[in-house]
């Protein structure tokens, strides 16, 4: 008699369990909106184009969801990422730690100049202590991280000559993305920045608007910027930007404990993927293209790092001087 009731009574656990999360499944989204600055043919784009994948096939079609690259979701203002992300009117991205930090600050901790130029600090920063108290920041900021990228290492190019010291730069008209710092930085170093979103950038490099610009090779290539007039790069690490698989916090509520272990899971493997793509190496492929490369010394880039610290410091304190000591200690130790 025991036996019977006891099956019957996980039975019609069973079945609550299945009508919950048949309830469940009825409230999902046909499709989900994720935003991209950047299309599947770079690195950064590739990431969220695997993702996707991932989820839809993990899911077996509960979660479905349609990349929207260029920012399209904001008007192209990759700025404007990371509020719409929060209000809703984004469901999920993988976005850029600059184009975050007008709206969190602490992200501006990787955009330091030269806080560190090797793989190995990234990696101590992203994948430790720093990295984890990061995703609270956000996580309080109304959004749910899942898992670091990265669009990497940011070179300069420019159509006008090889760039080795800072003086070379004197007067440059330079596209930066919509951050105080960037202007800052490149101001330190003699330059002229202008603000531009990316969308603009290759017409503004084909007219002249602007000299250069600075982003990873992968985007270089990618965006063919050999053709708008980029005849000069200069490899100098001067920062890295680690990119973020993140969903929209009401969104992330709406799923099932399990869909939600499997999107988590699904972002860490395509981070993990696209991470290696970013990191490929191109400086063959760049010179190949026709462009100049240059390369700098130890004692070169101590150059630029002398002009850039009172920006460096200056930043330190905005970001909170505990982050950047717990940061420099990881990149420190990644040595």
């Amino acid at each position: 008699m025991w036996n019977i009731t006891h099956a019957v009574k996980l039975t019609l656990v069973a079945g609550a369990l299945a009508i919950s999360t048949l309830a469940s499944a009825q409230n999902y989204k046909d499709e989900y909106k994720m935003s991209l600055v950047v299309g599947t043919a770079f690195p950064w784009g590739k990431g969220g184009e695997i993702w996707a994948d991932l989820v839809r096939e993990r899911t077996k079609g509960r979660i479905n969801i349609k990349l929207y690259p260029g920012v399209s979701l904001v008007q192209g203002d990759q700025t404007r990422e990371f509020s719409a992300l929060r209000q809703g009117v984004i469901d999920m991205a993988v976005g850029s730690t600059i184009n975050w930090s007008p709206q969190v600050k602490e992200l501006n901790l990787f955009s330091l100049p030269f806080l560190t130029t090797s793989f190995a600090g990234t990696d101590a920063m992203t994948q430790g202590e720093v990295g984890k108290k990061l995703f609270e920041i956000i996580q309080k900021r109304g959004a749910i991280p899942l898992a670091w990228g990265e669009n990497g290492f940011r070179q300069v190019s420019n159509s006008k000559r090889a760039v080795t010291t800072p003086a070379d730069l004197k007067g440059m008209k330079f596209r930066v993305v919509g951050s105080p710092l960037f202007i800052e930085t490149f101001t330190a170093l003699g330059a002229n920045p202008t603000q531009m979103s990316w969308a603009d950038t290759t017409a503004g490099l084909a007219s002249g608007a602007v000299d250069g610009q600075e982003n990873p090779l992968s985007i270089f290539v990618a965006a063919k910027l050999q053709n708008v007039n980029q005849k000069f790069v200069t490899l100098w690490n001067y920062m890295n930007d680690p990119l973020i698989f993140v969903v929209n916090k009401d969104v992330w509520s709406s799923w099932t404990p399990a869909d939600r272990e499997i999107v988590r899971q699904a972002a860490v493997d395509a981070a993990k993927q696209q991470i290696e793509l970013a990191r490929k190496p191109l400086k063959q492929t760049v010179i190949d293209l026709g462009v100049g490369v240059s390369e700098l010394t130890s004692a070169q880039t101590a150059e630029f790092v002398k002009l850039t610290r009172p920006v460096y410091n200056k930043w330190s304190k905005e970001i909170g001087s505990d982050l950047v000591k717990m940061a420099e200690k990881a990149v420190s130790s990644a040595k």
